[in-house]
């Protein structure tokens, strides 16, 4: 049974939106573009993995995708976690093309692509370090133990694989998504532990979905790009261009000549991906660039967003 279901990262979300509203020569475009890529391609393949978890039995697993969760001292994430009465599966899903070497010596992943080699991070190194992590929650929760375990899949059917001859093991711990329906079960049954309650499942289940927490970092201070170099205004989406003027109740672009009554909505949304959650009237004609308090005052109240203070100083939750 899948618990909690896949979200589009919000890195992604707030990447997109950066690339909106930067002037499209700004030197730091290309590097957001390719980390963008980067980004949609990892959630691709956790995407990818869904069809072959479906062919497990819904009543033995409980299936928990993109969890954040913190241990005293650090957040950890996890890609996917397979709950079962008899063990805890963690998937480090990995979504590369092309021919992948798992090299021991040093600890790295290197890939051949196009006849162009790159290195990674050791996958198996995270998941570790992840089977300790989620071990200490667990503690901290005081809850029963559970065995653990770890997989790195590659999402990519066609992906070449290879390790060093005698690393035989590494062959039990990375696996193509395909053998996800076998390989789980196989894994439960070589446990020897006495199975959790269903009771106690229960409880794991809820304080997962209780304690998950999204990551919420300034993408601008990632980039180190300043508020001012930011676009302001609607964004047109037929054309792209901006900014819309705002002509009784509607968003005229002069571009296209399209209208659009929702156009603050989007706009809006880029303001709390890049700058914060929340807005007074003030920064609201600023970044839609209206003059009116009027109308700026009309549009924040059609939205029924929630809001604390009063007048000049009222601040809304978007």
């Amino acid at each position: 049974m899948i618990v909690k279901t896949h979200e589009v990262p919000p890195i992604i979300l707030q990447l997109e939106a950066l690339i909106k509203r930067l002037p499209q020569n700004h030197p730091k475009i290309p590097q957001i573009i390719e980390d963008l890529n980067i980004r949609n391609a990892g959630f691709r393949g956790e995407l990818a993995i869904d069809y072959p978890l479906s062919f497990l039995n819904e009543k033995d697993y409980s299936i928990f995708h993109d969890l954040r969760l913190k241990t005293k001292k650090h957040y950890f994430q996890l890609d996917t976690l397979i709950l079962n009465p008899k063990v805890a599966i963690i998937l480090e899903v990995k979504n590369y093309s092309g021919k992948i070497h798992f090299e021991t010596g040093f600890k790295q992943l290197i890939q051949t692509k196009d006849g162009i080699e790159k290195g990674y991070p050791y996958p198996l190194t995270q998941l570790e370090r992840h089977e300790l992590q989620l071990k200490e929650w667990l503690q901290q929760q005081k809850l029963r133990e559970i065995n653990i375990t770890s997989l790195v899949v590659i999402s990519n059917s066609y992906t070449i694989i290879s390790t060093s001859p005698e690393e035989k093991s590494l062959h039990q711990k990375i696996i193509h998504k395909e053998e996800l329906p076998t390989k789980i079960p196989k894994l439960v049954n070589s446990q020897q532990n006495q199975p959790l309650e269903e009771k106690e499942l229960k409880k794991i289940s809820r304080l997962l979905l209780k304690q998950h927490t999204e990551r919420n970092s300034s993408i601008l201070e990632q980039y180190q790009v300043d508020q001012k170099e930011l676009v302001k205004g609607a964004i047109c989406k037929n054309c792209g261009s901006l900014p819309l003027i705002r002509i009784k109740a509607n968003w005229l672009c002069t571009t296209c000549n399209s209208k659009d009554k929702l156009a603050h909505l989007r706009a809006l949304d880029d303001y709390k991906l890049l700058i914060k959650p929340t807005i007074t009237n003030s920064e609201v004609r600023n970044f839609l660039e209206v003059k009116s308090i009027a109308t700026a005052n009309r549009l924040l109240q059609s939205m029924n967003l929630k809001y604390d203070g009063e007048k000049k100083g009222r601040m809304y939750y978007l």
